[in-house]
């Protein structure tokens, strides 16, 4: 059985500009020396103005959601982020959650993964997905209908480069012949990709495929307890290994002043963690200070190893 482990997502993006994203940098300092497990940090690269359709499943938003910012918000490129976390830290893992993979040139965005990977000791993993934003696809001159064939030629290409000395790759999008590209990403097999999605046959064959971990998302995301099995029992149907990693996020637990009760919260999260999370995700309020933060963070992975050893 895999050892559940606690992560965070650092807030990579501001309405309006800081100044300096200096904070950020010193949460993620924090963040390790307390003994956090993985950072997560999303991805934009630009924005249109129909915002609305964050809250649209049907394309791939959030029921109900609203983006947190508006469209002249400042968000930071992620495997850009992720490269300076890992100048400053040493064992916390990098996480994507999620990267819209397929805006980036497959065979660049391997070697981008690979660096980072090398660069950190082994420490990188790829939350991917496909995104919601039809504008975002037209700005990198994508077909945002073809988003998710996108996507599997990026991770079919990226996983070819990483394990392969020599590669050699054909399909609508992509023909190359006899492909060096070295150093391959300390990991074995190459960069741990983690697939986003409600469970449905797309996400099933790309776990299937590609996957070492499920971010959950819409209502399955709000039912683990039973989600998890049926993917599990799905994957391995499609061939696939069913032992995958799982990210959930803690039943948080307010006391009567409206704060996070660690303690509380830790011990509502633990039917997801008997079900199979891995990967617990703690929402947190971030202090910018790095003392502040500092604390913060211990009381949650104090919390979580009392919990859950």
């Amino acid at each position: 059985m895999t050892t559940p482990q606690v992560s965070i997502q650092l807030r990579t993006f501001r309405q309006d500009d800081p100044g300096s994203f200096q904070y950020v940098l010193d949460q993620a300092r924090a963040a390790d020396l307390a003994g956090i497990d993985r950072i997560a940090v999303s991805d934009h690269v630009a924005y249109g103005e129909n915002l609305e359709a964050y809250g649209d499943p049907k394309k791939g938003g959030s029921a109900g959601g609203k983006q947190p910012t508006d469209s002249d918000g400042n968000w930071l490129e992620p495997l850009t982020v992720l490269t300076a976390i890992g100048a400053l830290t040493e064992r916390v893992r990098l996480n994507t959650a999620i990267l819209i993979a397929a805006l980036r040139t497959p065979t660049v965005l391997a070697k981008q993964a690979a660096t980072i990977d090398v660069l950190t000791g082994g420490r990188l993993e790829l939350g991917v997905g496909v995104g919601w934003q039809k504008e975002e696809y037209d700005a990198c001159g994508l077909d945002y209908d073809n988003r998710g064939r996108l996507l599997d030629h990026t991770l079919e290409v990226c996983q070819l480069l990483w394990r392969e000395q020599v590669a050699t790759y054909s399909s609508p999008e992509l023909s190359f012949e006899k492909i060096h590209q070295m150093p391959k990403p300390r990991q074995a097999g190459g960069v741990p990709i983690w697939i986003s999605g409600t469970i449905n046959a797309r996400v099933i064959r790309r776990i299937a495929a590609f996957g070492s971990g499920w971010i959950p998302w819409g209502a399955d995301g709000g039912d683990l307890v039973n989600a998890i099995p049926k993917l599990r029992a799905a994957v391995e149907k499609a061939g696939g290994d069913p032992s995958f990693l799982v990210q959930g996020h803690a039943a948080a637990v307010r006391d009567g002043d409206g704060n996070l009760d660690l303690v509380a919260t830790m011990a509502a999260s633990r039917p997801m963690i008997e079900a199979g999370v891995t990967d617990l995700r703690v929402t947190v309020n971030h202090p910018e200070q790095y003392e502040e933060a500092l604390e913060v963070y211990s009381d949650v992975v104090r919390a979580f190893r009392h919990e859950f050893g």
